[in-house]
């Protein structure tokens, strides 16, 4: 491929731009399933510049990031929209949030299937199979399908007094 073109990945990503010798090479796109986008300048299918936009809109800074730190964990959209009311918790950055299939868990770009141990887009597209490092992760840190009981229990009867 010489000139401008498109490719579309066998994920879903497509990239939109100039090419040579089958590479990306010069201004490019590239869009991702999610709605975020890459826009950069690639030599020879290398990235040397570029600016990542995330699907709600902000872009990445990369010196001046000050979202998810340590001291702000907010999500975008509450910083753009403002705190939802005390007991209106907001889960993620969607809103709403996406609604997860039975069994999996919401990794951020889509559902993963810990029986599979594939990751698919929102879409339910195949994306990816997991290794054990990212598997261990989403087990441990993502939202999940169901909910789990933390703390004690207590059994309320009405023959209590």
């Amino acid at each position: 491929m010489e000139g401008e073109g498109e490719y579309t990945f066998p994920t879903g990503t497509r990239y939109v731009g100039q090419m040579k010798d089958g590479m990306f090479h010069g201004k490019g796109v590239l869009y991702f399933p999610n709605g975020s986008k890459y826009e950069g300048t690639w030599d020879k299918g290398l990235s040397k510049e570029g600016k990542y936009t995330f699907s709600d809109g902000l872009e990445y800074e990369e010196d001046d990031w000050d979202f998810c730190d340590g001291y702000d964990r907010r999500f975008y959209t509450e910083r753009c929209n403002g705190l939802k009311p005390a007991g209106q918790s907001q889960l993620t950055n969607r809103v709403p949030p996406e609604v997860i299939p039975a069994g999996c868990y919401d990794c951020g770009d889509g559902f993963y299937n810990p029986t599979t141990r594939t990751v698919s887009d929102y879409q339910h597209k195949f994306l990816r199979h997991a290794d054990d490092d990212e598997h261990e992760w989403i087990v441990r840190t993502c939202r999940k399908s169901w909910d789990d009981v933390d703390g004690p229990t207590t059994k309320y009867s009405a023959d209590l007094q």
